[in-house]
């Protein structure tokens, strides 16, 4: 029996839960590379952008051996978006005088991420255009539960970039920018009826889980050493359109803090899953928790 998380016929909202330690979970370009925040609540935030990154890079890296058909991603780094367009025109793809719609329908069938994302695939000559699809799959903002200390900290390196300066004593110098700790709640939406469009599996959604449980283990680096998953949970309807309101069901999922930027661990958190009484249809799966 299919688990109902992963059966695209169904409608689905779901919770989770991100945590950083000593680490810059996202930085923004804007502000030098400091962590994200809001300027009232001095709330840590993350983009949508930046987690739907981390779940592309872990679906190309676990289909890298394999090389599924339909598993390509089209928002790749070093991969112009008109040339992935160029590819549904070939001879092999969906012929060299399809039109935009059977481009469309190929890019698709190819690219895990437009299937479960959507994209704008209107940039190029307008002969060479997919034009625009909508994904089933949304995520939201996440926001730390409580506020962040975002802290700066000076680096040197000794070392020099060319061989000349290698008789100067100078040192040049950095920085970096972490969170001590943030617990950060993001919220997410699938749509069956648009998954039906962009035909959306079972596969897919599998594939979908597990690069979103896997997607800080293989992201480390020096300002991200310490990101993890410390919750999933699913809610699934028995239709494709829902049996409750999302947001009823989201706000089943709570969590509490210190109130204040003194957290520095997850036992510092209390986290509550009201999964009794749920509306009839619903069911409720804890992927990780």
């Amino acid at each position: 029996m299919t688990s109902p998380h992963l059966d695209p016929n169904r409608k689905m909202d779901f919770v989770f839960l991100l945590e950083a330690r000593d680490s810059n979970p996202n930085g923004d370009p804007d502000a030098g590379g400091m962590p994200r925040t809001d300027p009232v609540s001095g709330q840590g935030l993350i983009t949508d952008v930046a987690l739907k990154r981390k779940i592309r890079n872990t679906v190309a890296l676990l289909n890298e051996e394999e090389k599924t058909p339909g598993y390509d991603i089209y928002v790749e780094a070093g991969v112009s978006l008109n040339s992935q367009h160029e590819r549904a025109y070939a001879p092999d793809a969906a012929g060299s005088d399809a039109g935009q719609l059977d481009a469309q329908a190929w890019m698709c069938r190819t690219f895990f991420d437009v299937r479960m994302f959507g994209a704008v695939m209107t940039t190029g000559h307008k002969t060479r255009q997919a034009g625009r699809v909508r994904g089933p799959v949304q995520l939201t903002f996440s926001r730390s539960v409580d506020p962040i200390t975002p802290l700066e900290f000076g680096i040197t390196r000794v070392t020099p970039t060319k061989s000349e300066d290698l008789a100067k004593k100078d040192t040049e110098m950095g920085s970096k920018h972490i969170v001590p700790y943030g617990l950060y709640r993001g919220e997410g939406h699938f749509s069956a009826p648009l998954a039906r469009r962009t035909g959306v599996s079972g596969d897919d959604l599998a594939m979908f889980w597990r690069a979103f449980t896997l997607m800080f283990d293989h992201d480390r680096a020096a300002a991200r050493g310490e990101l993890n998953l410390r919750g999933l949970y699913v809610f699934t309807h028995d239709d494709k359109f829902g049996r409750a309101p999302a947001r009823q069901l989201l706000d089943r999922v709570t969590v509490k803090g210190p109130g204040d930027a003194t957290a520095r661990s997850f036992s510092d958190y209390q986290v509550e899953v009201h999964d009794a009484d749920l509306p009839e249809g619903v069911t409720l799966t804890t992927l990780i928790g």
